[in-house]
């Protein structure tokens, strides 16, 4: 028998359990229970330790550069992550709920973003509104300050006429 390898765009990855059982996950609502929002149990992931590595010789000869996580590194972090051998041992990544985790924290970061940009548009625009009103209170103290200063030199005008009438009052009662 010659296995075919071709694209599958419209299909669905294929699993190996650790008992050796081949197989798909399901998705629907109908095949699950308890169905609640993640919240907080994707944070987990920022605990991860991502690493490059090689597998050994008898497992590829060619060396061929990897990415990826230890088991052992994150059953540490999050036991359900990991699918475990016969004796119990952590065997490999569950790479599914992971991405589905890194989804939950990236729509969270999104959400936060969301906020945070209309926080800055609501700054933006009551400092637009602030400077507008600065702008307005400057020409009115400037206009204010123009009055004084015509006041003023009114007032020593003023007081330079009533200085000398009444010098000339003082110079007619000495006479």
């Amino acid at each position: 028998m010659r296995l075919e390898i071709i694209t599958v765009p419209t299909g669905i990855a294929v699993l190996v359990d650790t008992n050796g059982h081949m197989g798909t996950t399901t998705s629907s609502a109908r095949f699950k229970k308890e169905i609640q929002p993640m919240d907080k149990a994707s944070e987990a992931i920022h605990a991860l330790q991502p690493v490059t590595f090689r597998y050994k010789e008898q497992l590829d000869p060619n060396g061929t550069p990897q990415f990826g996580l230890v088991a052992e590194d994150l059953a540490e972090v999050n036991t359900d992550l990991v699918a475990r051998d016969e004796e119990g041992k952590p065997y490999t990544e569950r790479y599914e709920p992971v991405n589905a985790m890194l989804l939950n924290e990236f729509l969270k970061d999104h959400r936060k973003n969301q906020q945070r940009e209309a926080t800055i548009a609501a700054l933006q625009s009551t400092l637009a509104q602030e400077q507008s009103l600065t702008a307005e209170q400057k020409k009115k103290i400037e206009t204010l300050e123009a009055g004084l200063k015509a006041q003023a030199a009114q007032l020593q005008k003023l007081s330079a006429r009533v200085e000398a009438n009444t010098r000339v009052t003082r110079v007619a009662d000495n006479r």
